[in-house]
């Protein structure tokens, strides 16, 4: 009778940052203007490179659908922790829950891939100018996304199904303010081996390869600037990768922090501020960085501007 009543959720109750009302309001304020930031910077980047010609390139190609997917990403969560502070509530179903955690594991693996293959990009740009058209040709660049979103979309149908099969008690409580694969491990009381076997083992692999490609990547860029004797040269190349570096290192750097915090600390507290940063604020920072460090992507923003202004 036990295992049937816990088999048998209806929902879990999602405690959030704070219980505290007046602390709630300025949350609320606080992620709805990071919300609203967010989808407001990726959405104008994702409108300048689709309407001016100078960006139709596989670099920005991949960085509107970077836009896309942060949008995506941050409203998979924030949307339904600001109903939830509005209301006064914390309940979220069951298949909310598992959807939830459904799209938040595939928007940061298209994320990882992502990054990776604007690395490889640059790599071609600058190790093998003359063959760079041929090599980032438009199908390739297609295919490349496709592929990422077949696999994540395996991957992560695989990790819910095999939630699916674990059983969670009545009035389940998870100490955070999205439901993530992790959480719902966490909070089951069934035998969880396969799932960490499984989910362990996406990871590693759906994160060591695109590392190890974005290094390889970075490691052939310097190779062939130390060989470039004008510093000019040297300056104008590099250049054109700072922006990515900045939001790989924030990538990682974030995703790196709240990886250890969840696993070092027992703090619930500094695991949410953590995850704060990796899930809320690297998606609102990416347009600055590409907008603030690219000259073209100013350029084309500025453009974009001045043409919404001066319509009618």
């Amino acid at each position: 009778m036990e295992a049937e009543n816990c088999t048998r959720v209806s929902e879990f109750l999602l405690l959030g940052l704070s219980d505290d009302p007046v602390l709630q309001r300025l949350l609320f304020g606080l992620f709805l203007s990071m919300y609203l930031v967010t989808v407001l910077g990726n959405l104008l980047i994702i409108l300048a490179v689709s309407s001016d010609s100078h960006l139709h390139a596989p670099m920005y190609f991949f960085l509107s659908n970077l836009s896309f997917i942060d949008i995506c990403f941050i409203s998979t969560m924030v949307p339904k922790m600001l109903v939830n502070i509005q209301e006064e509530k914390k309940d979220i179903s069951y298949i909310e829950c598992l959807t939830q955690a459904y799209f938040l594991n595939t928007f940061a693996g298209m994320d990882n891939f992502l990054l990776t293959m604007m690395a490889y990009d640059r790599f071609v740009a600058i190790c093998h100018p003359l063959n760079y058209t041929v090599i980032m040709n438009p199908w390739f660049c297609v295919l490349l996304v496709m592929l990422s979103w077949f696999l994540m979309f395996w991957v992560s149908l695989i990790d819910i199904l095999l939630i699916q099969r674990l059983t969670f008690s009545p009035g389940t409580e998870i100490t955070h303010f999205f439901c993530g694969l992790a959480q719902l491990l966490n909070v089951a009381t069934s035998d969880i081996l396969i799932n960490n076997i499984f989910l362990y083992v996406s990871t590693a692999l759906l994160v060591m390869f695109p590392m190890t490609g974005i290094l390889f990547s970075y490691s052939q860029i310097v190779s062939s600037l130390m060989r470039m004797s004008s510093i000019e040269s040297k300056y104008k190349a590099f250049s054109t990768c700072g922006s990515h570096l900045c939001v790989v290192f924030l990538f990682y750097g974030t995703g790196l922090v709240d990886y250890l915090s969840s696993a070092v600390t027992h703090s619930s507290q500094r695991t949410m501020i953590a995850s704060v940063m990796y899930t809320v604020v690297t998606p609102m920072l990416n347009p600055f960085i590409y907008s603030l460090r690219n000259k073209d992507m100013k350029d084309a923003l500025r453009r974009l501007l001045s043409r919404a202004v001066s319509c009618p």
